[in-house]
């Protein structure tokens, strides 16, 4: 049969390989890794909308395909199917994935709770899959892990997720919880946060337990760390066997914050939570998990992503990502270390008013190694390539911190990278570099910078080669 990924991230070899690993291990299998690549699959030089990863060999599996999906509420980077046909949402996965980068070295709460309320959410359509905390580590952890990591890892391996890509977990140190006593003392026993920070504490009553956390934020619910750590915290408590009220406390919402379909009404309504002084609401549920992805504008930058990394023979490779609705990449240095972005010059002017001190971000910037040239990549969907073409002008302050920094001898493109249309054509803006139409035709821009030609022509000339 075929495995099938399918996924809203872009696929990297790496974690392709941690996945193939774990699939081939659980089922015991013979397997051989050579020169993983990822290839487009083109039908009369039209892009299929599937890409084919080759250099995988297995008795048990014929292909492995990736496809590009969104997912409807809270969704995990990964579903892996083992089936002969394309998935459809009436079939049941063999993984469900969430992928980060994060660890304590960047941000307690990001590389644990932010991740956990997806884990609880898909038992809502898909109870039994087998779920995996896959952690694509690119800075060092820290020797010692901290309370948040250590309380956020128990509690996925109570709910019964699997931690890959960390280093051997202590398992004196990270166990299930065996009660919710033991889940309530080792929490409240933790460091508290910040003078004016609202902690989360448990408080066990003998009618309910009180979870306090404060989920407003930016005028409506959406504290995505808090978010996370409610929903897991809440669900282990249901799994080691609370049947009597879960109450939300400090939340700082007012009535009008709770909207039918966020996504933490949508688990507390799966799991009876209420939220203290406030009525809840039913959730408008969706009854499908997931669909293919034919609309966005991430489209267009995966892919060009992926053709420039497998067919320009070694010379063009990114140095940054940041596709829409994906998880933000490094900035990866001429020596290959890997650097968090700022989002701000100066953050204490940022935070007093000044919005000149933010730095605008790309979606992708790739390196042309044989020519020198760093391409700085906007994407967008063709509707909007006007807003993207001006906001090619915003990337000065990212340039001169980052590009010119570590790149002072390279020369700098700006381009607009597009997603949708029937346009076959190039189209009248110059600044356009590609557009990837609806249809899966490859447009090259009137000036496509030459990285983008290479790979396009390279891409069309294996498939005739392969034809």
């Amino acid at each position: 049969m075929n495995l099938w990924i399918l996924t809203e991230e872009r696929p990297k070899i790496k974690v392709l390989q941690q996945i193939l690993a774990k699939f081939a291990n659980d089922r015991k299998l013979d397997d051989f890794k050579d020169n993983l690549r990822i290839l487009p699959i083109l039908k009369g030089n039209k892009f299929t909308f599937t890409y084919e990863l080759t250099g995988f060999r297995c008795n048990k599996v014929n292909k492995i395909f990736i496809k590009t999906v969104s997912g409807n509420s809270s969704f995990v980077d990964f579903l892996v199917f083992y089936q002969d046909k394309e998935p459809t949402i009436k079939d049941t996965p063999i993984y469900a994935i969430e992928e980060t980068k994060t660890d304590d070295s960047e941000s307690r709460n990001t590389g644990v709770y932010q991740r956990c309320s997806k884990f609880v959410y898909i038992n809502r359509f898909y109870p039994k899959v087998p779920k995996i905390m896959l952690y694509n580590l690119q800075i060092e952890q820290k020797e010692y892990p901290t309370g948040t990591n250590i309380f956020g890892t128990r509690l996925l391996l109570t709910l019964g997720v699997e931690i890959l890509g960390k280093k051997t977990l202590d398992p004196k140190i990270f166990k299930p919880f065996k009660s919710i006593d033991e889940l309530i003392e080792f929490k409240n026993n933790m460091g508290k946060p910040p003078k004016g920070n609202v902690p989360i504490d448990i408080t066990k009553k003998n009618d309910k337990i009180e979870v306090s956390g404060r989920l407003f934020k930016s005028g409506s619910l959406s504290h995505d760390p808090n978010i996370g750590a409610l929903s897991i915290i809440s669900a282990v408590i249901r799994q080691l066997g609370w049947e009597k009220d879960i109450v939300i406390t400090l939340h700082g919402l007012k009535q009008e914050h709770i909207k039918s379909k966020n996504k933490f009404i949508l688990i507390a309504n799966m799991l009876d939570l209420k939220l203290d002084g406030l009525k809840m609401v039913t959730a408008k549920d969706r009854t499908d998990y997931w669909h293919y992805d034919l609309k966005g504008e991430k489209l267009g930058t995966i892919f060009l992503h992926i053709v420039v990394e497998n067919f320009t023979k070694g010379k063009g490779d990114s140095i940054f990502e940041n596709h829409a609705g994906s998880e933000k990449g490094y900035f990866i240095t001429p020596t290959g270390k890997p650097i968090p972005l700022a989002k701000y010059n100066d953050r204490a002017k940022y935070k007093a008013g000044d919005k000149k001190e933010i730095i605008a971000i790309p979606d992708l910037i790739l390196k042309d190694s044989g020519r020198s040239e760093i391409i700085i990549c906007e994407g967008k969907k063709w509707e909007s390539r006007q807003n993207g073409i001006d906001e090619l002008a915003n990337y000065g302050p990212m340039e001169k911190k980052y590009i010119n920094e570590h790149y002072p001898k390279f020369s700098i493109i700006r381009t607009v990278v597009l997603y949708g249309s029937t346009i076959e054509t190039p189209p009248a803006e110059v600044k356009v570099g590609f557009v990837l139409n609806e249809n899966g035709g490859l447009v090259l821009g009137t000036k496509a910078p030459e990285l983008f030609q290479d790979a396009i022509r390279n891409l069309l000339n294996f498939w005739k080669q392969k034809l």
